[in-house]
């Protein structure tokens, strides 16, 4: 199953390996991360927002989960949850995660890590009101990472909801959802290239300031 990140992906768009140089990136991580997913949408990738998302409990103990990226910019990398699902309750007890864009078919990787904050109220109140009205309906019927019964005991807890909240009215944003925030520390930018050469290219904050440096792959 190995293959050469020079050679094509069939089917899909070809990988990239022309590599990542120090004089190729951005002045900051901001601007090299708005490139590479400008890139991965050009790729038609699909949902080129999917990243994993890493988070461990109080006693060090690690649970991943794949969660779509609603928005970025120099405070970090923002996604919305159950509050009480456990990455939430993990995300809010030790605050720091890993979140990794696994941009396989174009043979590129975003690797962050960083400190977990809670969105302002007020963002995530907007933001759950730009959902469906189904998922809006979800947030509150779904007890996020929870032992059902059955299928069934799903479908019922959404018709509550729905007859919580009829058609004409409007959906409030429940008191245990809302948006989570990774500030990063570090961002690595990862390229594969032949023979495992790959380039990593990671920036990293150090007394407010970002420096750059290479990895060895």
């Amino acid at each position: 199953m190995r293959r050469e990140y020079a050679e094509p992906a069939e089917p899909g768009p070809a990988v990239r390996a022309e590599g990542l140089l120090e004089s190729q990136l951005a002045p900051d991580w901001t601007n090299q991360f708005r490139r590479w997913f400008g890139e991965a949408v050009a790729a038609r990738l699909v949902e080129p927002n999917a990243m994993i998302v890493a988070t461990a409990s109080p006693d060090g103990r690690p649970s991943s989960r794949t969660v779509l990226l609603k928005g970025y910019d120099e405070h970090g990398f923002v996604f919305f949850t159950n509050y009480d699902s456990r990455k939430g309750r993990e995300a809010l007890a030790n605050p720091y995660a890993s979140i990794t864009f696994p941009w396989f078919a174009i043979g590129r990787q975003v690797v962050v890590c960083g400190r977990i904050t809670p969105v302002d109220r007020d963002e995530s109140d907007e933001y759950f009101h730009l959902r469906p009205r189904g998922a809006q309906l979800g947030a509150w019927a779904s007890t996020q990472s929870s032992v059902l019964a059955d299928r069934a005991a799903l479908e019922e807890a959404y018709a509550r909801a729905e007859q919580s909240f009829p058609a004409d009215t409007e959906v409030p944003l429940p008191g245990h959802w809302g948006g989570l925030r990774v500030e990063p520390e570090t961002v690595e930018f990862w390229q594969g290239r032949p023979s495992r050469l790959h380039d990593r290219l990671r920036y990293r904050r150090v007394d407010g300031e970002w420096i750059v440096e290479r990895l060895a792959p």
